[in-house]
């Protein structure tokens, strides 16, 4: 088990380091943010000060190392547009978009499961072919098309809960959040609901097909000679068997919900990361860019680290490959 930890850091350190490269380049590449932070009639005294200032005169090479440096002492940089510190920025929309992930991915699993495995475990009766019909209804249909209908439906029309914003934050525990308050869920299901059809789609799928797997095999057919009850072969054996696989896609759908929270984030006027970003990139704020999407691939990297731990909790046969 060590030497399968030991293995997984390195691939992670070796990521890290490549992506940060990649993420670099291509934020340089996006254009001269000297170009929006000043009035175009400034003189060029003025425009070669601030390039100065902010280190653009230097190589990018020179850039991207003084960046990592700056990294490994806590520091990501200032924000052109705020004129804060980025990592305080950042903190300061985290909370917000934590509340959001954590609550679509736990609409996703709690509904997209269990029917997943009904669909699985009746893959012939309505209700199942009703289950996969919406489960290919949230793959299809685009998030911000349903976040807009939403919108029309609930906030318009009837008027049961508002069309955007956080909502009044409330103190649990040592936290602040708007998941405290009754009018901080009224803000947040909306957003929930549009950001988990995605999700709660793919784990329908994904289990149902687990399900259909396992109800073939030779130890469920023992099981069922034995006369163990259907609850007790279901719960007890089958979903040991497809766990594996729900909690490597639940793992990386975690991170992808809270990367990529952007269109979501964006319609329903959430103030989290991902409205964050969308306003950096159009006002070519560079260090916030760069810093956000650093931040993004550590959080998968460590992410799938976690889900390749669990995964080799769950099945010894990656213990036993990767200590070899």
């Amino acid at each position: 088990m060590f030497g399968y930890l030991v293995g997984r850091l390195i691939q992670a350190v070796m990521v890290v380091f490549v992506m940060s490269v990649i993420v670099f380049v291509g934020v340089y590449a996006i254009g001269n943010p000297i170009d929006v932070m000043i009035d175009p009639g400034a003189s060029q005294e003025i425009r070669e000060n601030l390039i100065r200032q902010y280190g653009f005169d230097q190589p990018l090479w020179q850039q991207y190392f003084t960046f990592v440096s700056n990294v490994f002492q806590g520091d990501l940089g200032r924000s052109m547009v705020y004129n804060i510190p980025v990592t305080s920025l950042v903190f300061s929309r985290l909370p917000a978009t934590l509340e959001l992930v954590l609550v679509s991915v736990g609409i996703a699993t709690l509904i997209g499961v269990p029917a997943g495995m009904y669909a699985g475990y009746r893959p012939n009766s309505i209700a199942a072919k009703l289950i996969m019909a919406l489960s290919v209804l949230g793959f299809s249909v685009p998030t911000f098309w349903i976040g807009m209908l939403l919108i029309m439906a609930f906030a318009v029309n009837l008027g049961w809960l508002p069309s955007g914003g956080r909502g009044e934050v409330g103190q649990f525990l040592w936290f602040d959040t708007s998941l405290a308050t009754s009018n901080g869920w009224a803000h947040v299901i909306m957003p929930a609901i549009n950001l988990s059809l995605f999700k709660m789609g793919l784990m329908i799928r994904l289990t149902r097909a687990g399900m259909v797997e396992a109800m073939g095999t030779d130890y469920v057919r023992f099981a069922r000679a034995q006369g163990l009850p259907d609850r007790q072969i279901v719960f007890g054996h089958i979903m040991r068997n497809i766990s594996i696989p729900l909690v490597t896609v639940f793992g990386l759908e975690l991170g992808s919900t809270l990367a990529f929270a952007v269109v979501t984030e964006t319609v329903f006027n959430w103030p989290g990361v991902g409205k964050l970003i969308i306003d950096s990139i159009l006002q070519l704020d560079r260090p916030v860019m760069v810093s956000y999407l650093v931040m993004v691939v550590l959080l998968f990297v460590m992410i799938n680290l976690v889900v390749d731990l669990i995964y080799a909790r769950l099945d010894p046969r990656v213990r036993l490959k990767g200590g070899s």
